[in-house]
């Protein structure tokens, strides 16, 4: 498989990870749809785009429909949007954990069953998720991130067995703390929660990667693209971790 003239979408394609990805495909031949909630952001990207919300199937289907119509059938996503909040497990509000779920979680399972249609058949395709290490771990003051992730996780695994004589393979990214502007809110947040100064704030998160370093975006993107070509035919229902030797 290549990526050139195929379809690929990406959602949370307006910024950081997800607009890293999409254009790294594009500059590889790929013809990419981005999906994102902040039109502006979308825009910026200058790739075609639809706005969509991926906790809402209805609003995924007329996405793809549209996404369909202009670039044909899909045969790659990358299901990257995503959204992390830092509370205490004793306080944390059903809220907070449903509305991770539903875009952590229900988010991947709506796009990859959108695009599972045309997959088939063309025969093959490739389904990646942007999850976590904390789909591989825990970590302190986001259980319900970790929840959502380490769910992701578990789709993955059985979609990957479930597909495996189908040519799609399903396979899920577990990057440490990447440097975007999510992360750069929640190093605000500790900087304003804690009174650490910024590199202190900045160390703290550092310090679970041996290599002293947040990951950057262009690594994700390069191994979403290595999961996406022929040498990686193979690699399916994986957990694959990005993270300087953390796991």
């Amino acid at each position: 498989m290549s990526v050139s003239g195929r379809h690929a979408v990406v959602t949370g394609g307006g910024t950081g990870v997800g607009a890293a990805c999409a254009h790294y495909l594009a500059a590889k031949g790929a013809r990419v749809t981005i999906l994102g909630r902040t039109e502006e952001n979308l825009a910026a990207q200058s790739l075609p785009y639809q706005v969509c919300d991926v906790t809402k199937i209805d609003d995924v289907e007329r996405a793809f429909g549209a996404a369909r119509e202009l670039a044909g059938p899909i045969e790659i996503v990358i299901a990257n949007a995503g959204a992390a909040e830092s509370v205490p497990f004793a306080k944390m509000k059903p809220d907070v954990l449903q509305a991770l779920l539903a875009v952590n979680l229900i988010g991947v399972s709506n796009v990859w069953q959108a695009a599972l249609p045309d997959m088939k058949s063309s025969g093959g395709g490739r389904m990646i998720a942007i999850a976590s290490t904390a789909g591989l771990r825990g970590y302190p003051y986001v259980s319900a991130y970790c929840a959502a992730k380490h769910a992701v996780v578990g789709l993955t695994r059985a979609l990957g067995k479930e597909l495996a004589k189908t040519g799609i393979t399903v396979n899920a990214i577990c990057p440490s703390f990447v440097e975007t502007p999510m992360l750069e809110r929640s190093i605000s947040k500790i900087v304003e929660k804690t009174g650490l100064s910024r590199e202190d704030a900045e160390n703290a998160l550092k310090a679970d990667n041996p290599q002293g370093r947040f990951i950057q975006t262009d690594e994700v993107a390069e191994m979403a693209y290595w999961l996406c070509t022929n040498g990686a035919r193979s690699v399916n229902g994986q957990a694959l971790s990005l993270a300087g030797g953390e796991l």
